[in-house]
């Protein structure tokens, strides 16, 4: 088969390794790529959010299989325009796309169906949404309705705060159109967890649990980020608890999407707070997480290929998948600045005796080659270090290790990735 595989990340870094190393796969392509992954797949120049350009480039290389990483273009409808071309794609339509698209739909699903998850409230208006920001108790949150990079959401800790933030998101348009609207909603207290399931819009294929570490700083302090390391499996992920998501939220999502007519394909995302009451969803992304999908491909025994293709033919439920019983750990090595304003250009030294550590792989996010051949920081989250190992503790040492091999005094990491796993251990 002949294959594309959309966006220029650490996901699709990871995604293209474990695709490249199926029997399925004869000519692997990524658009745009990134200097890691053509190491596994041919980059091409055309941009994620290029939906003419890469369906152009679909239709010219006779591409069989596409597989969409970021939600940008799946919200613009890539796949149904590949669909509409014959090109069998990975990823959900731009209708079913609104569960990550759009915050406030999301969570009207939610309400609908009867899925756990925080109150909340829509807003256009910045006075109504500072008086319902006043039924809670701080901490308060607030979400920028669209697509944000993952910056979209503000957890605030006074009234005071809520009110101005509301104020920036709503009047001052601090995300553009992405908080034309806003959603207002509480607290949930609890430990965080990061549950991925294939769908065909119909039967469901749980994949192992993560756990992501959204704030820059260690010990969970500064600003959010995309995600600065994950591992897997997520321990607070009891049989129990993931017994529970898939009842209660994600399989209740898959039924509601397909009766409300935007059949939902491909794999959904379901952010989980475990609280005392049990998991209750945050958000659904509509895609493979970054940084979760890095620890979770390298636990992956199967071939990726053909749960991505049985997920888009609907034939879900003849699909097993095999997982590692050891854990995986990635820590995100980012620019200087991130995540607010990124120092590019700097120049990265020393990764081929860093992948040489035991256990690790190295997989790139934002980085090209220059014109002399060495790899330079070309975004905000710049590599990907992962460590497999037998235990938490061992996997995190390994990942450190090989971080401390690189060269790149351009570039800052967390020192405390896996915390949780290694002190529960």
């Amino acid at each position: 088969m002949r294959i594309l595989v959309v966006g220029s990340g650490g996901r699709e870094h990871a995604l293209c390794w474990k695709i490249a190393a199926s029997p399925l796969c004869d000519k692997l392509y990524c658009a745009p790529g990134n200097a890691g992954i053509a190491a596994d797949a041919e980059c091409v120049a055309i941009g994620a959010e290029d939906i003419e350009g890469l369906v152009g480039f679909a239709k010219r290389e006779k591409i069989d299989f596409v597989v969409v990483g970021p939600e940008g273009p799946l919200v613009k409808g890539l796949a149904d325009r590949l669909e509409a071309e014959g090109i069998a794609t990975f990823g959900p339509s731009a209708q079913a796309a609104a569960l990550e698209g759009s915050k406030g739909f999301m969570k009207d699903i939610a309400a609908k169906y009867r899925i756990p998850t925080a109150r909340y409230a829509r807003f256009t208006d910045p006075a109504a949404a500072k008086a319902f920001a006043k039924s809670f108790t701080p901490p308060i949150v607030l979400k920028a309705d669209g697509l944000a990079s993952g910056k979209g959401v503000i957890i605030c800790t006074s009234l005071a705060e809520a009110e101005a933030e509301i104020d920036a998101m709503l009047t001052e348009k601090k995300f553009g159109a992405a908080s034309a609207e806003i959603v207002v909603e509480e607290f949930l207290d609890g430990e965080e967890l990061s549950f991925f399931a294939l769908t065909d819009g119909k039967h469901v294929l749980p994949l192992v649990s993560a756990q992501d570490h959204k704030r820059v700083g260690d010990g969970d302090t500064g600003p959010n980020t995309g995600g600065m390391g994950a591992y897997s499996p997520a321990p607070v992920a009891t049989q129990e608890i993931e017994a529970a998501i898939l009842d209660r939220i994600i399989r209740p999502t898959v039924a509601g999407m397909a009766a409300e007519g935007k059949p939902f394909k491909g794999v959904l995302f379901a952010g989980i707070m475990v609280t005392k009451e049990g998991p209750k969803l945050i958000e659904f992304n509509v895609r493979f997480g970054d940084p979760e999908t890095q620890p979770i491909m390298l636990r992956m025994k199967s071939d990726l290929l053909p749960a991505l293709m049985a997920a888009r033919d609907g034939n879900l439920q003849n699909v097993d998948l095999r997982w590692s019983d050891e854990t995986a750990l990635v820590v995100v090595l980012a620019a200087k600045g991130y995540p607010d304003k990124p120092q590019t250009g700097t120049v990265i030294r020393n990764l081929d005796a860093a992948a040489k550590v035991d256990g690790v792989t190295i997989f790139h996010a934002g980085t090209k080659a220059n014109a002399r051949s060495e790899i330079e920081a070309a975004g905000g989250r710049v590599l990907g270090v992962s460590a497999t190992a037998k235990s938490f503790g061992e996997a995190q040492a390994r990942a450190y290790r090989a971080v401390d091999l690189i060269d790149w005094p351009g570039g800052f990491c967390r020192r405390d990735i896996g915390w949780r796993a290694v002190n529960r251990a």
